[in-house]
């Protein structure tokens, strides 16, 4: 059960096989993998790279070559299954443009809760992005799990309209999971970030749903990162963050220090 939960929501890189030509072994197998941005690296003949690995010295260009190129592949593969978009594949905090005062403060708001993670994760620190559309929130919210994902942290980027949908998608007959699987995989993970809250119709479901993930996570005291482009709190004529994941919810999510980054200047799409 938990693989089959798993599949659905950590994608696994495209893998291509065919014959290919080694100096050294003639006629092989060898593969291509996909990467973060969306192309393909070779892999070149496994039994080279096996004996690079194994059999050559670990001074010799031969096991860096295949060592960096093992790395490669895992660092691609976890970051994949993280929930990276090719569209986000370069970005970091260093392509993270400051023009403004304000854009200078979010960036450094969340380097510094990516490279102080493993304190923010024993405290179970959350954090939440929200503001304008177009201000880089996603942005700067995929370099945190690059950061996190990088030092070994199972993370993971989804948006709450395909948490709701891979829920619902349980209860049609022979699914093989219910709601309360993705409630559990999504609430043992050491970081998830929910995008886009707000996007959602609102439904009582909904709702439910989402509290119930930001719950479990509270009460086994691990961590959540929240983009939305809704202000926190619903006010007479506008519905807020507290709206779509209930202000139970949102009063977790700011405990142990929780911190809310504002996104308040113009968006910077029409500018890029």
């Amino acid at each position: 059960m938990a693989a089959r939960i798993s599949d659905l929501f950590h994608r696994r890189p495209v893998m291509r096989t065919f014959v290919g030509q080694c100096t050294v072994h003639g006629d092989v197998d060898m593969s291509e993998i996909e990467q973060l941005d969306g192309s393909m690296l070779a892999r070149g003949c496994k039994r080279c790279a096996w004996d690079a690995l194994h059999t050559t010295s670990r001074n010799s260009e031969e096991f860096a070559l295949a060592s960096a190129q093992r790395h490669a592949e895992r660092a691609a593969t976890a970051l994949i299954g993280a929930g990276i978009a090719p569209r986000f594949a370069d970005a970091t905090f260093d392509s993270y443009g400051t023009p403004t005062a304000g854009q200078a403060k979010a960036l450094a708001e969340c380097r510094d809760y990516a490279e102080r993670f493993p304190e923010h994760y024993r405290a179970g620190r959350s954090l939440l992005l929200t503001g304008n559309v177009g201000c880089g929130k996603t942005h700067l919210a995929t370099a945190i799990v690059r950061t996190v994902v990088e030092d070994g942290a199972q993370a993971l980027m989804v948006t709450a309209g395909d948490i709701v949908s891979i829920a619902r998608a349980s209860m049609v007959p022979g699914s093989g999971y219910t709601d309360r699987d993705v409630i559990v995989h999504l609430g043992g993970l050491d970081l998830l970030v929910i995008d886009e809250v707000g996007c959602q119709k609102g439904s009582e479901y909904e709702l439910g749903l989402l509290h119930s993930i930001i719950d479990r996570r509270y009460q086994a005291v691990l961590p959540t990162l929240l983009i939305s482009n809704l202000e926190l709190h619903s006010t007479a004529k506008t519905p807020g963050v507290d709206a779509f994941i209930g202000k139970r919810a949102l009063d977790r999510l700011r405990q142990n220090g929780g911190k809310a980054v504002g996104f308040t200047w113009s968006s910077m799409r029409a500018t890029a």
